[in-house]
């Protein structure tokens, strides 16, 4: 939740940013008049420089890897300069972040998650996916969008290219709806048309934006069914006003194509072999900063810790949080907060800090593995009616506490007490052999070699659970795809 936070608060300060007053302008990638009397270009290369290190913060950080970033840097310039705005440089960050994501910002700042590298099988891929955020920028839509005085709209272009992902807070939701239809449908369809511009003039096949919308739906369903959601989508409402189908965007991408062959006989590049190259070895899932999940645990590397969640729970991690929901309603939160007075117990800590503002019905001091800690239970009203809390401190270091939050229906609490107590009593710490045997998992390019199937695949991918779903999804292969002998493939292993 933090992160969404403080993302809507950013967003919301530079809804007030741009004072210049120029009117209506006609803007030199489409064409159209646009009224844009509150966000000069001036203003919103500014505003852009301005919350850019908020953004990277609210995101993950940046990936650290020198070649992949400016790999990232070429690939992004060379479609830039194709564009209507061909100066001053953009900026382009590659994000630490797992979830399939890119978005952009007034001035030309545009952004892409390694989540989304990993799942792109091709360099044409990556490049409709930058395409289609440089034309948000190039047409202009949050500028004209804050000049209509939509207030926190910028944020619309998180998303800009996602399906969305399942497991959200109600308060994720409600902004990753806010940006989603923030840009109207016909601003949509005028990025796609500009993406598809770009591509063209670069030299890529402009049908690779198709194909890579196919992916991430695909990749949305699985993770829908992986959460046990198959069959609905607790986002389908979002998505309403946004038609970026693959079949839409394909007829956009063939009608371009086939004016370009008609001009020349050269082909157009999808560059699979550099684009894997680029990507072989890069962090996948979960990175060393944020802790590992593996099925039911949380490990953590760097700060040396573990802990097992209940049955039925499946997790999600971010840089603020780790949250897991139950199916019958059940959330876990667990994360961790600084010192503040070393000499306060845990007990004060709980009642007095972090939760000053709940009227406990019982509160005890408890050691857990050998650290000081302190439980207490509570109960709320909310928008989904009455819930359960439960609330447990524990003291890890002289400046480091960590908490379980595990909130339940009424109805229900009797019934995951166990559950929380066998999590809260498995967390301890991690000796440095256990936590120096933890690794990300990574992506791997592997060549198929005669009698390899996607089910051989399969088997080496590291995860638990639909494996021969996540290698499909993964390499853009559908059900009965076959492998030919010395293709390359992507396998996440550890």
């Amino acid at each position: 939740m933090g992160r969404f936070l403080l993302l809507f608060t950013v967003l919301a300060g530079l809804a007030f940013g741009g004072t210049a007053l120029s009117g209506c302008t006609t803007n030199p990638a489409t064409g159209e008049q646009s009224f844009t009397a509150f966000m000069s270009p001036q203003s919103e290369r500014s505003l852009g420089a301005k919350e850019h290190p908020k953004l990277i913060k609210a995101f993950g950080g940046e990936y650290q890897d020198k070649v992949l970033i400016n790999y990232l840097n070429g690939l992004g310039a060379l479609l830039q300069s194709t564009s209507e705005q061909p100066t001053p440089p953009f900026i382009f960050t590659l994000l630490d972040s797992p979830v399939i994501n890119a978005f952009a910002v007034p001035g030309g700042y545009v952004y892409i998650t390694r989540g989304l590298m990993a799942l792109a099988n091709d360099e044409a891929e990556l490049a409709g996916v930058i395409a289609h955020e440089i034309g948000h920028v190039t047409a202009r839509h949050s500028a004209q969008r804050m000049s209509h005085g939509m207030l926190a709209n910028l944020g619309v272009t998180v998303l800009g290219a996602v399906v969305g992902q399942p497991m959200l807070s109600n308060a994720a939701r409600f902004a990753a709806g806010a940006y989603i239809q923030g840009y109207s449908r016909d601003q949509e369809l005028q990025a796609d048309q500009l993406g598809v511009r770009y591509l063209t003039r670069a030299g890529f096949d402009p049908q690779a934006m198709a194909t890579f919308l196919s992916a991430m739906g695909a990749e949305h369903q699985l993770a829908l069914k992986i959460a046990g959601e198959e069959g609905s989508d607790p986002a389908s409402g979002l998505f309403s006003s946004h038609p970026r189908t693959a079949d839409r965007v394909d007829l956009l991408a063939w009608k371009a194509a086939a004016s370009v062959r008609a001009k020349t006989t050269g082909s157009l590049a999808r560059d699979r072999d550099i684009y894997l190259n680029q990507i072989d070895g890069m962090i996948y899932g979960d990175s060393p900063a944020q802790g590992y999940i593996r099925g039911r645990e949380f490990d953590h590397a760097r700060l040396k810790f573990r802990f097992t969640a209940p049955p039925g729970f499946l997790l999600q991690n971010s840089d603020a949080a780790v949250r897991g929901e139950h199916s019958d309603g059940a959330v876990l939160r667990f994360d961790g907060d600084e010192v503040k007075d070393p000499g306060q117990s845990m007990k004060s800590y709980l009642t007095r800090e972090w939760a000053s503002g709940l009227r406990f019905t019982s509160t005890e001091s408890i050691t857990i593995n050998g650290m000081d800690a302190a439980t207490g239970s509570a109960s709320i009203s909310s928008e989904q009616g009455q819930r359960n809390l439960r609330l447990i401190a524990i003291r890890f270091a002289s400046d480091q506490i960590f908490r379980f939050l595990f909130i339940t229906p009424p109805d229900q609490t009797t019934s995951f007490n166990e559950g929380f107590r066998r999590t809260t009593f498995s967390f301890r710490r991690l000796s440095t052999a256990e936590a120096g045997a933890l690794k990300p998992r990574r992506v791997r390019v592997m060549t198929v070699r005669s009698g390899d199937t996607p089910e051989i695949f399969a088997r080496q991918m590291a995860f638990n659970d639909f494996q021969l779903e996540r290698f499909r999804i993964l390499n853009g292969l559908r059900p009965g795809d076959a492998l030919t002998l010395g293709q390359r493939v992507k396998v996440i292993s550890e």
